[in-house]
């Protein structure tokens, strides 16, 4: 609706952030009658649904104390309480994991590689593995893709990484490189248990 009327926040804000929804309330006046109305039902409902998600997470964290582990997890770019609660869970001990690599490969963050003439194409990630920590690692990798840019995240190595991929290959292709390199990096924050730490703060002894 708004890119019909071209209406956009002028200082770039996203459009369900705090400032980015106080500017969407004012440029209801701008927009035709009825469609002012549409849009106002559709806040509405999304507003519903904010409430029914706050109370779902206030059940959880009732439910769920966070573990240490847990907390290790929250160290993740991207990764708050809920998602922290969800890998932990579906993980459960993560010495049944031989490697990094082959917890990705369980998670569904590694691509489809098919090699042919001396060319390796990457495709989608598969389908055949836990859905419930493939869902969480691309939410955290999205939650990345979205602040990459702002103020605290340019300097991050997952900021850079998703900046490099999506300027070569686009940027669902770079969620899903972020989403990998967040499940092997909650493989060896839970083998070391030690929490997350930028590429430039590991010695090449410490790997």
């Amino acid at each position: 609706m708004l890119a019909k009327y071209a209406l956009c926040p002028e200082d770039g804000s996203q459009l369900f952030s705090q400032r980015g929804r106080a500017w969407l309330d004012g440029a209801l006046s701008h927009l035709p009658p009825e469609t002012a109305r549409c849009l106002s039902q559709h806040l509405q409902i999304l507003d519903f649904l904010c409430l029914q998600i706050t109370a779902l997470e206030e059940r959880i964290h009732d439910q769920i104390a966070l573990t240490p582990s847990m907390q290790l997890l929250k160290t993740l770019p991207g990764v708050g309480d809920i998602l922290a609660i969800v890998i932990d869970r579906e993980v459960g001990t993560v010495t049944r994991f031989p490697s990094a690599p082959q917890f990705s490969s369980y998670s569904g963050t590694t691509p489809r590689v098919s090699s042919s003439g001396g060319k390796t194409r990457y495709g989608r990630m598969r389908r055949e593995s836990n859905q419930y920590l493939k869902w969480a690692f691309i939410e955290a990798a999205n939650v990345v893709a979205a602040h990459h840019a702002q103020r605290g995240w340019t300097h991050r190595h997952v900021s850079k990484l998703y900046v490099r991929v999506r300027a070569k290959r686009g940027a669902s292709v770079a969620i899903g490189a972020v989403a990998r390199h967040l499940a092997e990096s909650a493989f060896w924050i839970l083998t070391k248990n030690e929490p997350y730490r930028e590429l430039s703060q590991v010695s090449p002894r410490q790997g």
